[in-house]
């Protein structure tokens, strides 16, 4: 729960006179609300945000609640707002950050909040269950005779790069439609999804047309390519440019280029539907349903 004020503290924090302190303000609360709450420590060569964030719990809060995992940029689970910006606190650190003033630590504002550092990602994973998995096509039968798929490596390296993603959600945190728009969460898969029905589009054997879904039930239409995903990807994962983008043009080929109608009429193809490709998904239905928790607003901290 948060404490009772937001003055800093001082116990166990700032040394003898001279020495270099840095100020946390972290976000302490839960559902039902909370505040920022200063911190001040003694500076440490060689930190990252995670470091003093334990320093933290070690000496003057042991109830501050925070999520981490490998504190390597791996695992993706330290996920904050470090001074406005969705970042992984293993991977910022503090020497990048100005320590004239109070370093802010938020939790990830698109999520609803369980615990201070802590929100509740599920709607991640509801989206993950309506994604089509990978789907090969049949084996020809040179391939059936000679043991294995064939398939050209260019063709395999377009859909590898997504395949570095580290399930942080800094992207879908940061991506302004769910962000802002929490009606949007039932018809709106997001940038990290995007960017996996992309590596399953682009690979050379994959038989299930995700077109039409994307378009009509995971939101496709409503990303407006700002590139703030892109921006804050700790995989340096080009979202925008090798994913959405290269996505929003195969459903305008699949709905409006003549060649391709004219060549699915003469070689009496049809069309993929959304319902055919989201029959074979795991879960079927909206994009995400609606989070049990509702989010509440964290609000700014105030300077002083």
């Amino acid at each position: 729960m948060a404490d009772d004020t937001t003055t800093p503290r001082t116990d166990g924090g700032a040394g003898a006179a001279g020495e270099r302190t840095v100020t946390m303000r972290l976000w302490r609360g839960d559902a039902s609300g909370g505040e920022f709450v200063d911190y001040v420590l003694p500076a440490v060569e060689g930190e990252v945000v995670l470091d003093v964030v334990h320093r933290v719990q070690a000496t003057l809060a042991p109830d501050l609640a925070c999520r981490w995992n490998c504190k390597a940029g791996k695992c993706g689970s330290c996920s904050t707002e470090i001074n406005g910006k969705p970042s992984l606190m293993c991977m910022t650190r503090m020497d990048t950050l100005p320590t004239d003033e109070a370093i802010t630590v938020a939790p990830m504002k698109t999520f609803p909040v369980l615990r201070d550092l802590v929100t509740d990602v599920s709607y991640n994973y509801e989206v993950a269950k309506r994604i089509p998995p990978f789907n090969p096509r049949p084996k020809t039968d040179d391939e059936v005779a000679a043991g294995g798929y064939r398939m050209q490596q260019i063709d395999v390296e377009r859909s590898q790069e997504f395949r570095k993603c580290i399930e942080c959600y800094l992207c879908q945190d940061v991506c302004h439609v769910i962000r802002d728009h929490e009606e949007n969460k039932t018809a709106y898969a997001g940038p990290r999804f995007f960017a996996r029905s992309a590596e399953l589009e682009m690979h050379p054997l994959d038989a299930t047309d995700r077109r039409e879904l994307l378009q009509e039930e995971q939101g496709l239409n409503k990303c407006n390519i700002t590139k703030c995903c892109t921006e804050v990807c700790p995989e340096h994962i080009k979202i925008t440019d090798n994913a959405i983008i290269p996505l929003k043009e195969r459903v305008v080929d699949a709905r409006y280029d003549p060649v391709a109608w004219l060549g699915r009429k003469i070689l009496r193809r049809t069309k993929g539907t959304a319902a055919a490709a989201a029959a074979t998904a795991p879960a079927h239905g909206p994009a995400a349903v609606q989070p049990a928790v509702e989010v509440t607003g964290i609000p700014g901290p105030q300077r002083r």
